[in-house]
């Protein structure tokens, strides 16, 4: 069988390796799964939510202004006397003796509640920080937030474009193996036909006619396996790309063109996991400063203007406006700013370990990525010679049975070993092309959008 496959080998300028851009079909899957995926549209959310939050970061150096209004009333609690009458009856009492009139009444004494009654004060108030050095740091770990998410999308959409690449070719391998045990199913029961003719003919035995009937349900057996396989293959591709499970896969034609892999140095290096990781060590690196800077103080202004009186009372003499500003000094706070600055200190060093930690490990898998698609080249290259060898074997001994020259059994140890090597070569092709989709994972060198 001639095997047509889906394959561009390039030489990646960048990471210096070869890769598979997908075309076609294939890249009209990955568009759609990277659009429809479920898990893509999660971290797409969790960005925006990044990106909310930074905006209220930047927010917080404006202006703000607020209307806040109070009322309460009283009746009871703390009571001052005040000996008004005490003090002026007597002036009073002189003075009209004096003037022969009573043009100055008695006056009783006054307790007055220190609780207001019907009471209440509204006002609109005007804020401006002045000196906040918390509102900087806090606006720049939000910015590094957000290119944390950005890199958290790009990252699962790296893995999702390889998943759907490794789920298309074992889409199509499975595929594939289902027309081979097709096609063997289809020999056995030819050799059960002339088997049965030569039985008819006097010239046949009885046993190859069983022999026959049991290659038959074997291979009927592997027959329904393999397309159970092609089943489950599609609803997984399906699932990822989220849509309807039993909708068809287009398949993509072109030729394998060049097995040959170019040699260089793999670099891992614009890997979004590393990147995302320089934002977590800026984070905590932002961190240390602002625990540093806590003894730095805090500066706010304030504008109000309101009204406030008793009995609902509204006039220019309960009109007022007030101007203010509210500075803020911690002095002393128990040692616990010193404890969080190491804190943030370690945090930083466990960071920038965890950076170089993943820089090996991913500059390792792509060095084992790079040696699997050197050996799956080679075996798939081994798989097609094999592939003709047992093919030419197998014309031979089927000629030969017709002929006479070569027995029963030889005809069905020459089939089984044509059907495996159309197995072997059809599993090896589409490893090989699983192995350059690993090796396209681990060097980032796919182009996202």
């Amino acid at each position: 069988m001639k095997k047509v496959i889906v394959i561009i080998v390039l030489f990646a300028h960048v990471f210096a390796f070869p890769a598979v851009q997908a075309q076609g079909v294939l890249e009209e899957y990955i568009n759609i799964g990277l659009k429809n995926n479920l898990t893509v549209v999660e971290k797409n959310l969790s960005l925006d939510k990044a990106m909310i939050n930074l905006d209220i970061a930047r927010s917080l150096y404006l202006p703000s202004l607020s209307f806040d209004a109070t009322y309460t009333t009283a009746n009871g609690g703390r009571m001052i006397d005040l000996p008004v009458g005490d003090l002026l009856n007597p002036v009073y009492q002189t003075l009209n003796q004096l003037t022969q009139s009573q043009a100055f009444p008695q006056i009783d004494n006054e307790r007055i509640n220190f609780l207001p009654r019907n009471y209440y004060d509204a006002r609109f108030r005007a804020g401006m920080p002045i000196l906040n050095t918390d509102i900087k740091h806090n606006k720049r770990v939000s910015e590094e937030a957000v290119h944390m998410r950005e890199h958290e999308v790009e990252i699962y959409q790296r893995e999702l474009v390889r998943d759907i690449k490794i789920a298309y070719y074992n889409y199509w391998s499975a595929e594939d193996g289902v027309k081979v045990y097709q096609n063997s199913l289809d020999l056995a029961k030819e050799g059960k036909r002339m088997n049965q003719k030569l039985l008819e003919a006097g010239s046949g035995l009885p046993a190859y006619v069983v022999r026959a009937d049991a290659e038959i349900a074997q291979a009927e057996s592997k027959l329904v396996e393999a397309e159970q396989q092609v089943s489950n293959a599609r609803y997984y591709f399906n699932m990822l790309l989220n849509r309807d499970a039993e909708e068809l896969i287009k398949q993509q034609l072109a030729n394998a063109e060049d097995l040959s892999q170019q040699g260089g140095e793999l670099q891992v290096t614009g890997r979004e996991e590393l990147e995302a990781l320089t934002s977590q060590i800026t984070i905590q690196e932002t961190l240390v400063k602002k625990n540093k800077q806590v003894f730095v103080p805090k500066l706010n202004a304030f504008v109000d203007v309101g009204s406030q009186a008793e009995n609902m009372r509204f006039n220019r003499e309960s009109q007022y406006v007030m101007i203010g500003a509210q500075l803020s000094v911690p002095i002393f706070e128990g040692g616990r700013n010193k404890l969080k600055i190491r804190e943030s200190q370690v945090a930083v060093a466990e960071a920038q370990q965890q950076r170089l930690r993943v820089q090996q490990q991913l500059e390792t898998s792509a060095r084992v990525a790079n040696n699997e698609v050197t050996s799956t080249i080679r075996n798939y290259q081994n798989a097609k010679k094999q592939l003709e060898a047992a093919g030419t074997y197998q014309r031979l001994i089927q000629r030969g049975f017709n002929e006479g020259v070569n027995t029963y059994i030889e005809t069905i140890d020459a089939r089984s070993q044509y059907t495996n090597a159309q197995l072997a070569e059809n599993l090896a092709l589409y490893k090989w092309l699983i192995a350059v989709a690993k090796l396209e994972r681990e060097t980032a060198s796919y182009l996202l959008d």
